[in-house]
This record gives structure tokens, C-alpha cells and sequence, in this order.
């Protein structure tokens, strides 16, 4: 799934118990033992000192530590291993679900972040989306493609911010809490409003998404408009992503409308890899006790439908609310709380939805090639 190139230095006598180890030991977002996710990449011995080595298709850093402490427990049992020195390394592919669009220099892939309807949080859940594959050892890009309404900037902490052009083609794009970000509100000045028809805004946003200088990306995440229009159509016919995420509420009104982004996504050969349910659900400050003012779930009945996952469930939090205003989001803010944590797993889970729809696309390449 990984890497195909393996460099074992065991004897044959430990080779197999170890593999056999390993090939045990699931990895539970590739749902497979490691050696056959291909996640095992080096394996040699020094005295009774085992060094292997793992590299992940989808970021998971804050992971390495107890995934080390799991592995070398099992690999104990055996006599010739006293000690396990593993390093862990994640190499993501440039993978594309549109293969006749060109990919884009110096980024791997690309997630669209879309919602039916606005008034969801898709903004909120694409910016720490963003900051939670940074905090998993990701390399990674937003752009505001709400041409409309560009809430990014805001988001971020950085409304002056007016991009360079160092060569007078390309922009520079904003560099904050470790990610690059570009928008056309880093264009705009104040209350200014881009109204323009459907092409004038499809052609801007294929402006800032081609002319900007990307640093070398691991993902580049678009911040999508709300609905099924212009813009959405231009980024099915010209920009090489490889896949979607579905943000939504559980009320039944929102649910129609991501019933309506995900056949979009699904007509135009996009991969929907998963659903983000927002404001799920409302734990009481004073007493702890769950509410659901919106319904329940609706989102898993969604991605039941439709046979996505669900990648998570976030609460309705005032700090969430406040952190945005504040330009200083919950995933950079406050990364031990809850809510960051929740972020971190839907990370994971969308890397790793990722690295298994490049593998049914290759799996599928080869089927046809074999007709």
C-alpha cells in the first residue's frame, strides 16, 4: 500500500516469527496487519537490538509512541529480541482521483471540503482539518475557494495579509500556525465584495489555486462554497482532486442538501471519503449531561445511505465559535482538549481513507488492463 521496497536483514529463522508478528498487529484506520498494508519497509538485527522500520501512507504522529510501546511488547516474546529500535516515517503519493488533470507542482493531493448548505461549520472543519493533518506530521495547504464569502482569512488571524509576487506571475501564500494559506479576501480591502457571475468566480478561483507558489504539500485542502455550482463544476473539470469530505448538521434540512453534494461528487468521479458531522451534540458545562438539539444521528444514517464513513462527530462548543473569531483556532489553541482531539482522529481516519481509495483505483486499473 505503501512502499513495495522492503529491506529485511534477518535470518530466516527470525524473519518469519517477526513478520508473523507484525502481519498481527492491525493497524486500525488500514484495517490490515502492517507487513501486508506495506507499512514494513526495514527490518535487521544488532546483537539482540531489532531495528525496523515503518513508514504510514496517511499522518499519524501522535500515534508513533504507543504504536512503538504495542509493537515491541508483542515482539518481546521472542528470545532473540531484547530491545526494538523502530523508526517511523509517513511518505504519502501524489494520487489524483482525475488522472486526465495534470496534477499541481509540489502538491500530493487534494481534499475538497464541501457542504450542501452553509451555516454548517464547513469553514471551521476545513481550517482545523488543515491544522490537525499539520499536528499528525503532515505537510499542508488551505484555499478559500468561497470566492463569495472568504472567511479564511478571519479564521486565521491574518485579514491584512496581501500576498507578493516575486517573479510578477506567481503569489506568495500566508504562512500561519504552520500551514500555507491562500484566499481572494487576502485580495479584497475591508468591507469590499467580489460580485461576479459564476464564470468570473470559477476563473478566480482557478487563478489563486494555479498561480500561487505552494511550498512542497503532503495535502492541499479547498475550502469549498456552499451548494453545487459554478465553482464546484470547475474543480471536477480542471483541478486534480483526490477526494471530498461531507460537513453537515443533523438536522433533516441540512442532511438533504449533503445528500445533494455527495451525488454532485459522485457524478463527477470524485470519491466522497467521508462525512463530518457538525454540532452533533451539546454537553452541559455545569453537569455534563448530552443533548442533541439538532437531532441524532443523522450524519451516520447519511453515510450509512451512501456507504461512506463517518469520519467524526463534533460537539456544539462555544470555544470552537470563539476561536475562530479570535483567529486562533481549537486544534492550534487548545490542543489537548476534546474537541482537538476529535479533530486529530477525523485527520487520521481521512488520511488513511485516502491511502485505501488509491489502492481500489489501482486495483481497478489493473482489472482493466488485464481485459
Amino acid at each position: 500500500m505503501v512502499n513495495t521496497h522492503t529491506d529485511y536483514e534477518l535470518n530466516d529463522e527470525l524473519l518469519s516469527p517477526v513478520l508473523d508478528i507484525l502481519e498481527a498487529f492491525v493497524d486500525p484506520y488500514l484495517q490490515k496487519g502492517l507487513v501486508s498494508a506495506g507499512c514494513v519497509t526495514a527490518l535487521s538485527m544488532e546483537g539482540k537490538r531489532l531495528q525496523l522500520g515503518l513508514v504510514y501512507p496517511y499522518p499519524c504522529m501522535t500515534q508513533y509512541r504507543d504504536t512503538v510501546m504495542a509493537i515491541t511488547n508483542k515482539l518481546a516474546v521472542l528470545d532473540a529480541i531484547d530491545e526494538v529500535e523502530c523508526e517511523i516515517d509517513f511518505q504519502p503519493r501524489v494520487y489524483s482521483a482525475l488522472p486526465a488533470i495534470a496534477p499541481l507542482p509540489n502538491v500530493k493531493q487534494v481534499i475538497a471540503v464541501a457542504s450542501g448548505k452553509g451555516g454548517v461549520g464547513k469553514s471551521t472543519t476545513a481550517v482545523n482539518l488543515a491544522l490537525a493533518l499539520k499536528a499528525e506530521g503532515a505537510e499542508v495547504g488551505i484555499l478559500d475557494a468561497d470566492i463569495y464569502g472568504p472567511s479564511i482569512p478571519l479564521m486565521l488571524g491574518i485579514p491584512n495579509f496581501r500576498p507578493q509576487s516575486p517573479d510578477g506571475k506567481h503569489m506568495t501564500p500566508a504562512l500561519v500556525h504552520g500551514i500555507s494559506a491562500q484566499s481572494i479576501g487576502f485580495m479584497l480591502s475591508g468591507d469590499e465584495a467580489a460580485v461576479w457571475r459564476g464564470p468570473m468566480a470559477a476563473g478566480a478561483l482557478a487563478q489563486l489555486l494555479n498561480e500561487t507558489q505552494w511550498p512542497e504539500l503532503d495535502y492541499l485542502i479547498i475550502d469549498m462554497p456552499p451548494g453545487t455550482g459554478d465553482i464546484q463544476l470547475t474543480l471536477s473539470q480542471k483541478v486534480p482532486v483526490s477526494g471530498a469530505v461531507i460537513v453537515t448538521t443533523p438536522q433533516d434540512i441540512a442532511l438533504a442538501d449533503a445528500k445533494k453534494g455527495i451525488t454532485m461528487f459522485n457524478k463527477v468521479n470524485i470519491p466522497v471519503l467521508g462525512i463530518i458531522e457538525n454540532m452533533s451534540f451539546h454537553l452541559c458545562p455545569e453537569c455534563g449531561h448530552k443533548e442533541h438539539p439538532f437531532g441524532t444521528h443523522g450524519g451516520s444514517k447519511i453515510a450509512e445511505r451512501y456507504n461512506v464513513p463517518l469520519l467524526g462527530a463534533l460537539p456544539l462548543h462555544i470555544n470552537i465559535r470563539e476561536s475562530m473569531d479570535n483567529g486562533t483556532p481549537s486544534v492550534m489553541s487548545e490542543p489537548e482538549s476534546e474537541v482537538s482531539g476529535i479533530y486529530r482522529e477525523i485527520a487520521r481516519k481521512l488520511g488513511a481513507e485516502l491511502a485505501l481509495q488509491q489502492v481500489q483505483s489501482t486495483v481497478k486499473i489493473s482489472i482493466s488492463d488485464d481485459e
